[in-house]
């Protein structure tokens, strides 16, 4: 290989992502790279909806399997996958697909993050219980450095934490302790995206139909198992498709009630996504799936951006 290539795939959750990745990386002797925040948990199976045994035998992937659902991460662990994964890409003469719905994680690979300070073990815990609260942390923070809380929203635990431990460890404003330590580039090479398009009507009922194919392939015995291994507890035991299930479980729905608040729910998580696609990355180029499966599967030079 005279060069490593890699690109990326986004979309809304049910667009077709994986199965356009697989696709791709046998196209393109490519390695994958998931950024998913729930099919990086083993177990995890049914309800994130990751690609099978089977088809992750035909590619190689990583950030699937990569931690049990009561160990914690955040993007940092997505910046070593990327490394990891890029390193043996250049080993083994391979190039990468990067896909996933969480475009958060992404983006954070494309503009890089700030060094955190460490944080003591009572620093920890005193965080964890702040955060318990997220609405209170950012009306402090807001207090404190009014200009660069205005950016965050009350609903970005992810960053409204992030200012938090700064703030604990340092006392410094997060906006000066970050114009003090600016991001570090974790992508350097060019990176085109390609984001898949769906009608809301047609993608509706693609979620529908995923919905009660999960409920055929055991989500309700999934969750039931994975409540008794690891509680209720775990941040990801309140994502979509996990909470209303458990819900089921407490008799709050009924099973056709439960596959319609997934949906619905489904179905506003994809209109989230693509907001946040169309608001965040520049320079990508958009289709249906079936375009830009044409465009990457006859075109290998096009689909780098050469």
């Amino acid at each position: 290989m005279s060069r490593f290539k890699q690109l990326a795939i986004i979309g809304p959750t049910a667009s077709g992502k994986s199965d356009l990745a697989i696709k791709t990386a046998q196209y393109i002797d490519a390695y994958i790279l998931s950024l998913d925040s729930l099919s990086i948990y083993k177990e995890i199976n049914i309800v994130s909806a990751k690609p099978t045994k089977a088809e992750r035998a035909e590619v190689m992937h990583f950030g699937i399997d990569h931690l049990y659902p009561n160990e914690p991460f955040d993007v940092t662990t997505f910046i070593q996958l990327y490394q990891k994964v890029h390193k043996k890409c250049r080993e083994d003469q391979k190039n990468l697909v990067i896909v996933g719905g969480t475009s958060f994680y992404l983006k954070m690979l494309l503009e890089g993050v700030s060094q955190r300070p460490p944080l003591s073990e009572a620093q920890q815990t005193e965080i964890r219980t702040h955060m318990r609260h997220p609405s209170r942390v950012h009306r402090m923070l807001s207090k404190v450095d009014p200009a660069y809380m205005q950016s965050i929203s009350s609903s970005d635990t992810y960053r409204i934490q992030k200012a938090l431990e700064i703030y604990t460890v340092t006392g410094e404003k997060p906006s000066i302790y970050f114009a003090a330590h600016p991001p570090k580039t974790v992508i350097e090479e060019p990176l085109p995206l390609y984001e898949i398009q769906w009608d809301r009507s047609q993608l509706r009922e693609r979620i529908r139909q995923r919905t009660e194919q999960m409920v055929r392939a055991g989500l309700i015995d999934e969750i039931i198992i994975l409540e008794k291994r690891y509680t209720r507890a775990p941040n990801c035991m309140k994502a979509i498709g996990i909470k209303e299930t458990l819900a089921y479980l407490d008799g709050v729905y009924d099973k056709q009630t439960m596959i319609e608040k997934i949906s619905v729910n489904t179905g506003r998580l994809a209109k989230r996504q693509e907001t946040f696609n169309r608001s965040q990355f520049a320079n990508v180029t958009r289709g249906s799936l079936k375009d830009l499966e044409k465009l990457l599967l006859e075109n290998k030079k096009y689909s780098f951006g050469n």
